[in-house]
């Protein structure tokens, strides 16, 4: 969502009348934006990867239903991006009464005071214009979150300025009302107490809201989104069955199902501060996809996105480190960097009970795993035998965190006629030195991995050899 386009200049309803502008429900907006878009083949889901096929037709069906929509997921699968992206279906400037709580539309006014101030003006109530952005509203469930929070309550303040306590303008309208002709999402609902969630149910059927002994009969109209972790909306039963009922659309999310949709995440969502090769990212994505599938690591908590995605980041400030203090001018993470990042990974998986003592030795494992097989993917086809005899006859080949990219390649032994090295850096397009050792060092670990050269990584550096 960005300001591509400048306000309109209309200030009165009188003006907005004349102009011929038309108001539609939110729903209907929404369902008239998404199916535009759809139609002009522009894609309304930017920057989300892997749901082209499942998820995405789930959501834009149960929007064109107008569906209030829960989705379901383990952590790290990208519910709340997805959520956030449909608020990019909204019109991008609406009109609403200037000053009023509710934003509500000049045409519509449904609160007590933008009622009277309506009939008191007429075509002079003055108009202010919102942004999409400001329609969309997030809130994190906590167990501290009050009605008053969500749905309002009274303001003493207003009280004691002198107004009676049955007028119903001195309620302090909470966030869901203040949503109104908007989107409101609500992450980890289960975690809102169960007699918050009862205070939703007017809201979410009868579009209206109840504060203390007030009778309020407010035509709200606003999208309620929620996220959930299928464990606790399942299993422990923390999400209240009417709450549930309400919902028009329950989607099932999950964690990327093709490789290139992993590491298209990972570059898109991570930070770096120096080159990552994408054969690097390749190995991360593998070894997020291994602890996905690992016995020894808990599956009902899920291993995120955000894994890979700092796994990148670590891996670049590694490389970042290592220019710095050796004096490289274009920083490029190797494999090398890898091995730094499973120490500050580790915390991010919850492991199986019985696998306490052991999550260095698992992670470790399932990294060269990853490796391995990402070595098998990207060189097929090229003869390594010229430097596997070579290491045999007795060459070694150091490398290590702090070792230059420049050191490492003057370091590598010859070859004579063999063409392996040239072969290595075409296959992936590596033309600095940076990448030229980056893809090497890949090579030289799966090597190891297949057990045709040895490693010695004691006394901080790693030399290849026999």
């Amino acid at each position: 969502m960005s300001n591509s386009t400048a306000a309109p200049t209309l200030s009165t309803v009188g003006e907005l009348r004349a102009a011929g502008y038309v108001a539609k429900p939110l729903r209907e907006e929404l369902r008239d934006n998404l199916l535009a878009r759809l139609r002009e083949g522009e894609d309304p889901w930017p920057g989300l990867h892997g749901y082209e096929d499942t998820v995405i037709p789930q959501v834009e069906r149960a929007l064109l239903a107008g569906h209030d929509i829960v989705l379901l997921g383990e952590r790290g699968q990208g519910k709340t991006r997805l959520l956030r992206t449909i608020a990019g279906l909204l019109d991008e400037w609406t009109p609403v009464i200037a000053g009023s709580d509710l934003a509500e539309h000049p045409f519509e006014p449904i609160t007590h005071a933008s009622r009277r101030l309506a009939a008191e003006l007429g075509d002079a109530l003055p108009i202010t214009w919102r942004h999409r952005d400001e329609r969309y509203v997030e809130k994190l469930a906590t167990p501290d979150t009050s009605v008053a929070d969500l749905i309002g309550d009274v303001d003493p303040m207003k009280v004691a300025e002198g107004r009676a306590l049955g007028d119903p303008e001195t309620i302090h309208f909470g966030l869901i009302p203040r949503s109104h002709r908007g989107i409101v999402t609500i992450n980890e609902l289960p975690d809102l107490a169960e007699r918050i969630q009862v205070a939703m149910l007017n809201v979410m059927e009868e579009r209206d809201i109840q504060v203390r002994g007030y009778v309020l009969r407010l035509p709200l109209d606003v999208l309620v989104l929620a996220s959930a972790n299928p464990e606790d909306y399942t299993n422990r039963g923390r999400i209240i069955t009417p709450l549930k009922d309400r919902f028009g659309a329950e989607i099932r999310t999950h964690y990327p199902r093709e490789l290139e949709a992993e590491i298209a995440v990972t570059r898109q969502e991570a930070h770096l501060v120096a080159e990552v090769p994408d054969h690097l990212l390749e190995v991360l994505a593998r070894f997020t996809r291994n602890l996905r599938e690992s016995s020894a690591v808990d599956q009902r908590s899920g291993v995120s996105a955000r894994f890979a995605i700092a796994g990148a980041e670590t891996i670049a400030a590694s490389a970042l480190h290592r220019a710095a203090t050796e004096g490289e001018d274009d920083p490029v993470a190797r494999v090398v960097d890898l091995e730094t990042a499973v120490g500050v990974l580790g915390g991010k998986i919850e492991f199986e009970s019985g696998e306490e003592g052991r999550e260095l030795e698992i992670l470790t494992h399932l990294l060269r795993t990853a490796v391995a097989d990402t070595v098998r993917h990207l060189v097929l086809g090229i003869d390594f035998g010229p430097l596997v005899r070579t290491v045999e006859e007795g060459a070694e080949i150091a490398t290590g965190e702090q070792v230059t990219a420049h050191d490492f390649l003057e370091g590598l032994p010859a070859l004579g006629e063999a063409t392996v090295y040239d072969e290595v850096y075409e296959r992936f397009d590596a033309r600095s030195d940076g990448e030229r050792a980056a893809a090497l060092e890949l090579v030289l670990e799966g090597l190891y991995l297949a057990r045709k050269i040895g490693k010695d990584s004691s006394g901080g550096a790693t030399v290849y050899g026999h």
